[in-house]
């Protein structure tokens, strides 16, 4: 067997063995689960995960995803918290252990403290009868499944059950609470993630700076209007402020002649153009703007123009 085979074999057996185990964590999720979302959600301090080791590195992870979606989270290392850091935690917060023994040394001073100061304390660890186990108020249980290491020794299927039971506490609280897009965006304001839900009133152009003009503006005044404004069109309101139409800078070399600054904007503009509204992601005012060959959408809010955004905002905004 070559090496290209024997290493799909490995993979393939990897994966199967972690299943394998999610599959068990699956059969014995119960009560206990509730149990810590209760104590996560009504908790009045923070969530501060520990562990040491793999365990830490995972604790690491579910502590930014708990942050990063409106839970405040933060990871103590143990042997740190033994010189001083123990001072981070308070009476009002929540603390995760990760142990896969439940018998890392490393996390006694933790143990202790979180007992002496009554802190709420959760399990995450294989053995409930380990010292970790029996000093917690709720143990969420790692099924005791064989690694996907060839020597049983490394952690694998365990850390990756771990870490799912840190999704399964973050997905319920984002449902408990609500958790919207609106609040992940405040919360990733940078990068390509971030940008994708910009919302449409996050970028457009609003009050003065918008392109607008009542449809029976002569062609010379939308013109001027179009020139100082650039955004290469005007939008057009009836006598009741509603949106009737746009005029584009296309339009006006479709329509260019010797007597086109005598007419009213009314006879040439597009009526019933293509829009948008505020709440609307910019991800899909740009899709808008891309299936419909346009450059620029207005925002309205019962008829009413409110903005108007830009495909250049969108690009400038790394949107799309």
């Amino acid at each position: 067997m070559n090496n290209q085979n024997k290493d799909l074999l490995s993979a393939r057996k990897t994966i199967k063995t972690e299943i394998e185990c999610l599959k068990a964590l699956e059969r014995t999720l119960d009560s206990s689960i509730t149990k810590v979302l209760d104590l996560m959600q009504n908790t009045k301090g923070r969530i501060v995960f520990t562990g040491i080791g793999k365990s830490g590195a995972i604790a690491k992870k579910i502590v930014s995803s708990l942050s990063s979606t409106g839970t405040p989270s933060f990871f103590i290392h143990p042997a740190e918290a033994a010189h001083g850091d123990l001072g981070m935690l308070t009476k009002d917060d929540v603390i995760f252990a990760i142990s896969n023994s439940g018998e890392s040394k490393e996390l006694i001073d933790i143990l202790n403290y979180s007992k002496r100061f009554g802190i709420s304390l959760v399990g995450i660890t294989k053995n409930e009868e380990s010292s970790l186990g029996k000093v917690c108020d709720v143990v969420l249980k790692i099924p005791d499944t064989t690694e996907a290491c060839p020597l049983g020794l490394a952690p694998t299927s365990s850390t990756t059950a771990t870490l799912v039971i840190g999704d399964i506490l973050t997905v319920a609280l984002m449902e408990r609470k609500s958790f919207s897009k609106t609040d992940f965006n405040q919360r990733h304001p940078g990068g390509k993630l971030g940008s994708v839900l910009f919302k449409v009133s996050d970028l457009m152009h609003c009050d003065d700076a918008m392109p607008l003009l009542k449809e029976r503006a002569s062609i010379q005044t939308v013109i001027l209007e179009m020139t100082s404004k650039r955004l290469g069109c005007v939008g057009l309101t009836s006598d009741d402020g509603k949106l009737s139409g746009i005029f584009t800078d296309g339009d006006l070399r479709r329509h260019l002649s010797a007597s086109i600054l005598t007419e009213e904007v009314k006879n040439l503009m597009t009526k019933n153009p293509k829009t948008t509204h505020p709440s609307v992601t910019a991800a899909e005012a740009l899709k808008i703007m891309s299936e419909n060959e346009i450059t620029s959408l207005f925002a309205i809010e019962n008829g009413i123009p409110v903005g108007i955004i830009h495909i250049h905002d969108c690009l400038k905004n790394k949107v799309g």
